[in-house]
């Protein structure tokens, strides 16, 4: 029985990385383009639904980097032998035809159908030979059975969770603490009816001439 290198092992965390990099690169931006001319060829697809942002796609990638070195660690723990390893081996390839069936359908390209025929498919292949020649593994057949089954559902997870970590919230109103009055002088009565405002001294003056003013006799 030979030994596993972590070429293989970690080989999976790496050739990962280098094609989700182009996913990260070019879905956002793809998804938006593409709509249309998607809506018109295949109506009865929610598209509006499948629309991401990058911030969403950002936070997809880094959950699914997350999953994808535990997968990693523990076949590099195990030599390989981990069901999880093997299983996340077995998803990677499998992925990878799902990319080049997706640009076969929407004839043109989609976000990591570059790197899928040069780096995750002979990746896959290559790690699976040498899984065999160690002695780990027989084939791929129970761990591409239950890689997919598993692959739609922890993708689908990770999408549901980036959704709900990048969803906006809405903001409730902002309150002022402090009001603001009205700072403006108050004008006296006489500014209000439009009189002239009479000073102390001239209203007494004209009381006095009130008073002493003869009352016409009849």
């Amino acid at each position: 029985m030979g030994r596993v290198p972590a070429t293989v092992t970690w080989g999976l965390l790496a050739a990962w990385a280098v094609h989700d990099a182009e996913e990260l690169a070019t879905m956002a931006g793809w998804v938006r383009a593409a709509r249309p001319r998607l809506e018109e060829r295949f109506p009865g697809v929610p598209w509006e639904r499948l629309e991401v942002s990058q911030r969403h796609v950002n936070v997809a990638i880094g959950l699914m980097g997350g999953l994808m070195a535990g997968a990693s660690a523990l076949g590099a723990r195990t030599g390989g032998r981990s069901p999880v390893f093997q299983a996340a081996l077995a998803g990677f390839g499998l992925h990878g035809v799902t990319h080049l069936a997706q640009a076969a359908v929407t004839r043109g390209y989609t976000p990591g159908v570059v790197t899928a025929p040069v780096v995750v498919i002979p990746f896959s292949v290559w790690a699976w030979r040498r899984l065999r020649t160690a002695g780990v593994a027989e084939g791929a057949g129970p761990s591409g059975l239950w890689a997919l089954g598993a692959f739609p559902v922890v993708l689908g997870g990770v999408h549901a969770l980036a959704h709900a970590l990048t969803k906006p919230h809405p903001t409730p109103p902002t309150t002022d603490p402090h009001p603001q009055t009205d700072q403006r002088p108050q004008t006296n009565q006489g500014h209000q009816t439009g009189q002239r405002p009479q000073s102390p001294q001239t209203d007494q003056r004209q009381q006095t001439g009130q008073r002493g003013r003869p009352g016409r006799r009849g």
